[in-house]
């Protein structure tokens, strides 16, 4: 597959990305950050993945489907943490990442 036909796929995972650093860095700024902890690890590992995942599209890694498996997982579990959140930045971020979860799990054939 040319990385042409993972265009929606590498966009929701920039954007998850994108969305991913913004709210651990949000989340240090909140009134106690230690409270934060899990939805900041789990920000981090999602932003990661989801960079990675859009490399290895963008240059049509065999491994790519893998990869975008194992990003699904991750965005899952992010995306989970974040709702547990009453600010925004954590619920925009859970959107993002249902949403990457989604189009990885589409990319990957591996549709629930």
């Amino acid at each position: 597959m040319a990385h042409q036909e993972y265009a929606s796929c590498i966009e929701a995972c920039v954007q998850c990305a994108q969305a991913c650093e913004h709210c651990g860095n949000a989340c240090l700024s909140e009134s106690d950050p230690a409270k934060m902890a899990e939805c900041i690890r789990l920000d981090q590992d999602c932003a990661a993945i989801c960079w990675e995942a859009a490399a290895f599209m963008s240059r049509d890694s065999p491994f790519a489907e893998a990869m975008c498996r194992a990003c699904a997982d991750i965005c899952e579990a992010c995306g989970a943490e974040c709702a547990k959140h009453r600010v925004e930045h954590c619920r925009q971020c859970a959107d993002a990442c249902r949403r990457c979860a989604d189009e990885c799990r589409k990319m990957a054939g591996a549709v629930t």
